[in-house]
């Protein structure tokens, strides 16, 4: 997410032509672009990233069931 954010702040500021920003290459925002995109379409599903924060998702909402049916019974 950090990765896209910068891209986003990048294309504002060098469309805005902000100080520095102004000279500063396309190339280098589509290149991030690129990165991102590899990044989220193979290297995240490679390492598994993507399940493991679905499954953590699953884990907290089982907790939250147990925990809640739990303090109804006492």
């Amino acid at each position: 997410m950090p990765l896209i954010l910068l891209i986003a702040l990048l294309a504002a500021l060098r469309g805005f032509e902000v100080w520095r920003f102004a000279d500063l290459s396309w190339w280098y925002i589509i290149g991030l672009m690129v990165v991102a995109f590899i990044w989220f379409e193979y290297i995240e599903k490679a390492l598994g990233l993507d399940k493991r924060k679905a499954h953590d998702v699953d884990e907290q909402r089982r907790s939250d069931r147990v925990k809640k049916s739990l303090g109804k019974r006492r």
